[in-house]
């Protein structure tokens, strides 16, 4: 599965798993409920600890929601980067390490970062229960869409990116309440660890590590509506907790290059639910988001849409979110187009 066919599978909602190994939880080290001394063995692996700092004395509920989400998300990691370390080591078809990559040095990454996602799932189910709320818990059936080395590479970029982009949003969230200021250095930090992963998955794909200048802004909403594409929701015991919006799965067809060019979306037309005119927005670096009209057309049991893609005139590098709105704008931010929007996001990567 090449990188644009990737992009397509992003947006799907479609997606059959290609790990060639089961998985259940508990993983063979106890996560996500170790024991001490298995906490102590995750920390050495990870090369860190869990934080000691004592935490801000209380939480609203839309914090709860940002940590539910967090640790949902590194749940995910979590499995995709063990299962990845599985293939690897275990010489499944299509996992081989290539000669010119530095095997021993891969492991070792991809077994530090399995450590270090369980830490951060542990602390933001950690704070969860700190305040009073069940922990998230990690879902029976999870899809990822690779086959293969270069695509589980690929795969991590992508949604690293995505983390990067929604981490944002998570520190806006907390920092919009004075007594909540006191998470946001803790997110930085992931931030920061998130960045130092993605420099080097796109070194890998053969791209220079430094993506764009700002890197794009996601919300929450939007993380949220990506990951269930790769899970099945009712296999998540208590997906329902994260009372967050989810978004009707859109599905880029022709991602684009860096040129202007004409993009085209598909929607399940069951899913449109009104006959109004609907523009794309596109969300991209620390811009303003760009709307576009679209026309479409129904094929089958999909409608599509086309639109412009003026790649030219806002320099659409890097990772670009995109949405579907019967709103015209202009949106201030990634959050108003987000509340503006029913269908999305599909993911577009330029650069």
């Amino acid at each position: 599965m090449h990188s644009a066919t990737l992009l397509l599978a992003l947006g799907s909602g479609l997606l059959a798993s290609a790990w060639p190994l089961p998985t259940t939880f508990p993983l063979e080290d106890g996560f996500p409920n170790p024991t001490p001394d298995q906490l102590a063995q995750i920390e050495q692996q990870a090369f860190g600890t869990l934080s000691n700092s004592t935490p801000p004395a209380n939480i609203t509920s839309d914090s709860l929601d940002s940590f539910r989400l967090i640790a949902f998300n590194e749940i995910f990691e979590t499995l995709f980067f063990d299962q990845l370390l599985r293939n690897m080591t275990d010489g499944i078809d299509g996992y081989e390490i290539p000669d010119d990559w530095d095997s021993e040095f891969l492991i070792r990454q991809i077994n530090a970062t399995v450590a270090q996602e369980q830490l951060h799932a542990l602390t933001a189910n950690g704070a969860l229960q700190h305040f009073g709320a069940d922990p998230i818990q990690p879902c029976t059936k999870y899809n990822f869409p690779v086959s293969s080395l270069y695509e589980a590479i690929d795969f991590a970029a992508t949604f690293t990116s995505v983390v990067l982009g929604t981490l944002q949003d998570v520190i806006v969230t907390f920092a919009q309440t004075p007594e909540q200021a006191g998470f946001t250095g803790a997110i930085a930090s992931v931030i920061g660890q998130e960045g130092e992963q993605e420099g080097w998955y796109r070194v890998l794909l053969g791209k220079i590590p430094n993506e764009l200048p700002f890197l794009t802004r996601s919300t929450r909403e939007l993380a949220f509506s990506i990951l269930q594409n790769f899970v099945d929701p009712a296999s998540c015991p208590n997906i329902g907790d994260i009372q967050l919006k989810t978004l009707t799965p859109l599905t880029l067809l022709n991602p684009p290059n860096a040129t202007d060019s004409t993009i085209y979306l598909s929607v399940a037309t069951t899913n449109l639910n009104s006959t109004a005119p609907l523009n794309a927005v596109y969300i991209n670096q620390q811009n303003v988001p760009v709307v576009v009209p679209t026309t479409n057309s129904t094929q089958d049991d999909q409608t599509v849409f086309a639109a412009e893609f003026p790649y030219v005139a806002h320099e659409l590098n890097g990772l670009t979110l995109i949405l579907l709105t019967d709103s015209e704008g202009p949106f201030a931010s990634a959050e108003d187009a987000t509340a503006a929007s029913n269908i999305g996001p599909a993911i577009a990567i330029i650069n």
